[in-house]
């Protein structure tokens, strides 16, 4: 069974610690405490918490078939006569998308401007990362 730390549980959620911190004293999240004392969270329970937030409507959300939407800020727009790219940063991830120039304007992308990137795609490539050499092959 997989066991995150306080600060790996956040990484994860795209929160800060003391974000997480607060969901456990709050009784939102479960933790329990490991050998030497610190707070943990089951894998499970932490799935299951992320299943239910992403379960919630996001306010002003359109109708859409589309389950993976990240709301982030544009960080840059590069157009030409026809194309155009647009940077999104969502949390701690890049969303690079490239679209006509006349949506871009249509919309009023600019850099600083709130986006949220709606992606639905039929191949998502899921990978592991590599196990911590402190951990073995026992870790999440």
């Amino acid at each position: 069974m997989a066991m995150f730390r306080i600060g790996e549980a956040a990484e994860l959620l795209g929160v800060s610690t003391d974000t997480v911190r607060r969901w456990v004293d709050a009784g939102r999240l479960a933790a329990t405490r490991d050998e030497h004392g610190h707070r943990v969270l089951d894998g499970v329970d932490l799935a299951g918490f992320v299943r239910a937030a992403a379960a919630a409507p996001e306010e002003h959300a359109e109708l859409s078939s589309a389950r993976n939407r990240l709301r982030g800020i544009v960080t840059a727009v590069v157009k030409d006569a026809v194309m155009a790219q647009v940077d999104i940063q969502a949390g701690p991830f890049r969303i690079v998308s490239l679209m006509s120039r006349e949506a871009v304007d249509d919309l009023g992308l600019q850099v600083g401007s709130v986006a949220v990137a709606v992606i639905k795609s039929t191949t998502v490539v899921v990978e592991r990362p590599a196990p911590h050499p402190s951990r073995g092959r026992s870790g999440p």
